[in-house]
């Protein structure tokens, strides 16, 4: 696939993320303009209190706005909550959640759906926060496209909170982050009066892609980290997930189409771990990296086919593994690491990667969707399998990343809606495949200079 295919696949995804916005019912409201979160107070903490001595989870600030697409106000109210966090390094942070409430409350459904968002971005201002009390960025438009999947449960009645799960300083690809932002998120969201929750409420997990790692995330750490919150759980769908993110790095080297996503990554996990990788890059990838910071996935997908790791890296560091302190950090994002999940879990990945420019021959990583690795899912499934969790995997073999969602979505919604009535969760842990090692990343000399 060459440039002019990827630039083609690119033109594609944003007609569908045109198509979708031009379809959504809102109010006949002009946008207004919205101060960006670093100018916005609310989005600052101020109280006397040291943050470090305020437990997560705690509401530190609310306010209530109509639910934003694209700038234009809708008919939703949503509850936006400033509250405490937790970062990758267990350092005290802030964060905002938005809790949409459903047009028309029903009695009998006072249930919570953690949707995580896909906005995969570097920069805040692309954060749903900001897109849904009104603010619009070109990366920000994918909080508007993702008002399709939340109508459902919307439409049920249900009530739909939705994270900033990177954080404010948009630590994309910061696995654990995202959960633990998801999982204080909803303690905020029953901790305050405003968002109408009842102690009564159930909550199910939701996510596909970038939403996904906060799914999962909060699933697997939600036992130990946030209890009270993981005795509300019913269940965690997800889809194309980013399991093991060493192995996923490899799988994208030289793609088409999806190849930008290894630099950003690499940015947004040494923000969330506050190393420095740039001493290890190229000229170019430096030029890069300063270029990418501030980007959203909108702005990189399809703009740098085939670029490799050999290109961004000093030529003594041929491979991502010959940098000590990459290889600590990337190991702690292995999912299954934080912790077990206790709740059924579903799982829908792609595995016909080539259709996004994503070769699938590669040793020990195989085929994927063309920027997740179907092996690695597999593992992680197999692996919760083992551990006793209720799992359904589904693998879609002949679709993409993009191309799967159209499968998965109507599945993983009506799995989680189930997961809130008595029907128990069906499991197909003896029908999966093997996949890939989850072992961690080891370590290699770098080649000799010169």
């Amino acid at each position: 696939m060459g440039r002019s295919h990827a630039g083609t696949l690119r033109a594609r995804v944003h007609a569908v993320l045109l198509m979708l916005v031009a379809v959504l019912l809102v109010a006949p409201s002009a946008a207004s303009a919205v101060p960006r979160p670093s100018l916005d107070p609310f989005y600052a903490y101020t109280d006397s209190t040291p943050l470090e001595d305020v437990a997560p989870g705690t509401v530190l600030k609310t306010r209530t706005v109509p639910y934003h697409l694209a700038g234009v106000k809708s008919r939703i109210q949503a509850v936006q909550i400033l509250y405490r966090s937790t970062g990758t390094l267990g350092q005290a942070t802030t964060n905002v959640t938005s809790i949409l409430k459903p047009p028309t409350r029903r009695a009998n459904v006072p249930h919570v759906i953690a949707y995580g968002s896909f906005y995969d971005s570097l920069n805040r201002n692309d954060q749903p926060s900001y897109a849904i009390a009104g603010g619009v960025t070109f990366g920000g438009l994918v909080n508007t496209v993702e008002a399709v999947l939340v109508a459902p449960f919307l439409n049920r009645g249900y009530t739909v909170a939705i994270a900033d799960t990177q954080g404010q300083e948009a630590n994309f690809a910061a696995g654990p982050e995202y959960g633990y932002n998801t999982l204080d998120g909803l303690r905020a969201a029953f901790g305050a009066p405003e968002t109408g929750i009842t102690e009564a409420a159930k909550v199910g997990l939701f996510g596909y892609s970038g939403g996904a790692i906060a799914t999962e995330w909060a699933a697997e750490l939600a036992p130990e980290y946030a209890p009270d919150v993981d005795a509300r759980m019913v269940g965690a769908a997800m889809g194309g997930v980013l399991v093991k993110p060493s192995t996923n790095l490899h799988y994208v080297d030289g793609s088409q189409f999806w190849a930008g996503v290894m630099p950003m990554a690499i940015i947004g996990a040494a923000r969330s771990f506050q190393v420095d990788l740039k001493q290890y890059l190229s000229p170019y990838g430096e030029r890069v990296y300063e270029r990418m910071k501030d980007d959203s996935i909108a702005e990189v997908l399809g703009q740098y086919p085939g670029l490799t790791w050999k290109k961004l890296a000093k030529p003594e560091y041929g491979v991502p593994e010959s940098i000590p302190i990459y290889v600590e950090k990337v190991n702690q994002l292995i999912m299954s690491t934080g912790g077990t999940p206790t709740v059924p879990l579903y799982i829908g990945q792609g595995a016909r990667g080539e259709l996004e420019g994503t070769k699938g021959n590669k040793p020990g990583v195989g085929k994927g969707d063309g920027v997740m690795v179907a092996g690695d899912v597999r593992a992680l499934a197999l692996e919760y399998c083992k551990r006793g969790v209720t799992v359904d995997y589904r693998q879609y073999n002949g679709d993409s990343h993009v191309t799967s969602v159209a499968k998965w979505l109507p599945a993983a919604t009506t799995w989680l809606l189930r997961r809130f009535g008595d029907q128990p969760a069906a499991e197909n842990c003896a029908s999966i495949a093997p996949g890939n090692s989850l072992a961690p990343v080891t370590a290699v000399d770098p080649a000799p200079a010169g």
